[in-house]
C-alpha cells in the first residue's frame, strides 16, 4: 500500500509494528523533513530512492498532496480477489464496495470489517476511493492490516463471487426501476456459509452494472422516520449482524 506525503510517511516509519519496504524520494525534494524522513528510514534499514518529481507524482497518484515522498508500505493480508477465490479457504463473508469515494467511509469500512473479524473487503481498482492516507488515517492505520482484496471494478467482483459459489446480496432499498426484486430483511433472512453483500455509494447506491448481477436485496429494518444510513454505518450494522449469527470472527 503506498502512502504518501511527508507526515504520513514519518509516522509509518515510526510504527515498528509495520514492514515499510521502501521510501521514494523526489529529486527536488529537500529541507528538514526530508533529512529527518531520510534519518528514520536509516534507522530501520529501509531503503531510500530517488526519483523524478513526475515519477514521484505517478507513482502516489495524487500530485497535489505527495510532497514529493511516498512510501511503501506492506499489507499482509492484502491479495487480488482472485487469488483468494482461488485458494484452499476462500474469504467468507465478504463485503464488496460499490461507488463508496468518500476515503473516510473507505477507512471506517475496513476498521469495523476488520474488528468483526470478515474475511474480506473487495476495494475494487476503479469506482471507489483510492487506498491512500486519508483511508489509513479514518482507519486508525488498521487499512494496512485489513483483509482487502482487489479486482478491477464491482460488477467484476460480483461475477467472480457468483461464479465461486457465492450468494451475493446487495444492500439497500429496492430499486424503482425494477419493481420484480423483492427485499429480504438482513435481521431474519436465511444466509448460506458463503455470502458477500455489496455496499453502495454515499449519493448513487449500488450501481445499476452491479444491480443487474446479485442474487437479492437485503435491508436493514428502519423503524424511525430516517431513509438511510451513512454506507460505514450499515457496514457497521452488517459486519455485527454477522458476528451475532457466528458467520464472522472464525479466520
Amino acid at each position: 500500500m503506498t502512502v504518501y506525503g511527508r507526515k504520513p510517511v514519518l509516522e509509518v516509519l515510526g510504527d515498528r509494528t509495520l514492514d515499510v519496504d521502501k521510501v521514494i524520494l523526489a529529486d527536488t525534494a529537500r529541507g528538514p523533513a526530508v533529512a529527518e524522513i531520510e534519518r528514520a528510514a536509516g534507522a530501520r534499514g529501509v531503503p531510500v530512492r530517488r526519483a523524478d518529481a513526475h515519477r514521484v507524482k505517478v507513482l502516489a497518484g495524487n500530485g497535489k498532496q505527495d510532497q514529493g515522498v511516498l512510501a511503501d508500505v506492506v499489507a499482509p493480508r492484502m491479495r487480488p480477489l482472485a487469488a483468494a477465490l482461488d485458494s484452499p479457504t476462500p474469504p467468507a463473508p465478504v463485503l464488496v464496495l460499490d461507488g463508496v469515494t468518500t476515503s473516510a467511509n473507505v477507512g471506517m469500512i475496513l476498521r469495523t470489517a476488520t474488528a468483526a473479524g470478515l474475511g474480506g473487503v473487495v476495494v475494487p481498482h476503479r469506482g471507489v476511493a483510492a487506498l491512500d492516507p486519508l483511508v489509513v488515517k479514518a482507519s486508525a492505520g488498521v487499512a494496512f492490516r485489513a483483509p482487502v482484496l482487489r479486482c478491477a471494478t464491482a460488477a467484476e467482483a460480483v461475477e467472480q463471487l457468483t461464479e465461486s459459489g457465492y450468494a451475493v446480496y446487495a444492500l439497500g432499498a429496492r430499486p424503482d426501476t425494477d419493481p420484480g426484486v423483492g427485499v429480504e430483511s438482513l435481521f431474519t433472512c436465511e444466509l448460506p456459509a458463503r455470502t458477500a453483500f455489496v455496499l453502495g455509494g454515499e449519493t448513487q447506491g449500488v450501481g445499476a452494472d452491479v444491480a443487474d448481477l446479485v442474487a437479492g436485496w437485503v435491508s436493514i429494518p428502519m423503524p424511525g422516520e430516517v431513509e438511510s444510513l451513512n454506507v460505514s454505518s450499515a457496514a457497521a450494522v452488517v459486519c455485527f449482524d454477522l458476528v451475532r449469527r457466528g458467520r464472522a470472527g472464525r479466520e
